[in-house]
Order: structure tokens, then C-alpha cells, then sequence
């Protein structure tokens, strides 16, 4: 965390996250190509770190380029939470799923790889719905207002 907020302070001061915002935005690739592509990062990287650890050191850096491209800050957390959360239940790493193992000492490593797997096709849902259809993430947000 010390490290991730330290990592924070040195974005802001060089302003590297908005030089990647431009220079995504010079690539000329349409909006949902280069959220996929973000996408895919975090489903990669939620593979081999912890999710907290992940989404603080990335965040200032997709961040700007997110809000360039005129996306709903608020359904962008919830679309990267839900992913990275898909990466730390994905084989081959894992890294969950090697906790459970761990507390659970007695369940084979494949047991709960295998119960893990009704989450892992609800999350894939629900991302999937919430990406062409972002009220659904921004429905009770939008009762606040």
C-alpha cells in the first residue's frame, strides 16, 4: 500500500498519466477497442498480483485515459473490480484460489478450481452485461442523484 501511494505521488508530480491519455487517444482506435485492451490488462495482471495492489497502482494511469474518452468513472471502478476479480480466481496462478488451498489443507487444489468455476462464469455474465449495458452497474448510483 506504502508503495502504491508513494507510486501515486510520483504520476501526479510527472503527469505521466495524462501523457498516456494522449497517447492512447493519438492511436485513433475506437473507444471499445481500447477499453478492451485495458480490460485485458487488468484480467492479466489481476492474475499474478493482489487486486487492492493492482487496481491502486494502475487506476491513476487508465484513469485519464478513461475519462478522455467520455466513460462513467463510476461504472469504470466497477467494471475493474469485477475483473481483476476475475484474474485472481483465473488458472493458471490464481492467487485466491491458492488461499483457499491453503486454509484448507485437506481439498485438493482441483476441488476448489472446480468450485470456483460457477463464480468465475457469473462474474464473466455480469461483466459481459455491464460493458454494452453500463446502467446496470450505474443503477443505484444513479437513484442518489
Amino acid at each position: 500500500m506504502a508503495g502504491a501511494t508513494i507510486f501515486g505521488h510520483f504520476l501526479a508530480i510527472t503527469r505521466i498519466p495524462f501523457e498516456v491519455a494522449n497517447w492512447v487517444a493519438g492511436f485513433d482506435l475506437p473507444s471499445p477497442v481500447i477499453m478492451a485492451l485495458i480490460i485485458f490488462v487488468y484480467l492479466i495482471g489481476g492474475c499474478f498480483i493482489d487486486s487492492l495492489a493492482f487496481i491502486m497502482l494502475t487506476v491513476p494511469i487508465f484513469y485519464p485515459v478513461i475519462a478522455s474518452m467520455g466513460y462513467d468513472p463510476m461504472w469504470f471502478g466497477v467494471i475493474i473490480v469485477l475483473v481483476t476479480q476475475i484474474g485472481v480466481i483465473t488458472p493458471p496462478v490464481g492467487v485466491n484460489v491458492y488461499v483457499v488451498s491453503g486454509v484448507a489443507r485437506t481439498v485438493p487444489l482441483e476441488v476448489i478450481f472446480k468450485g470456483v468455476l460457477p463464480m468465475l462464469i457469473a462474474l464473466i455474465v455480469g461483466v459481459g452485461l455491464m460493458i454494452p449495458f453500463p446502467q446496470i452497474a450505474l443503477f443505484l448510483p444513479n437513484l442518489m442523484k
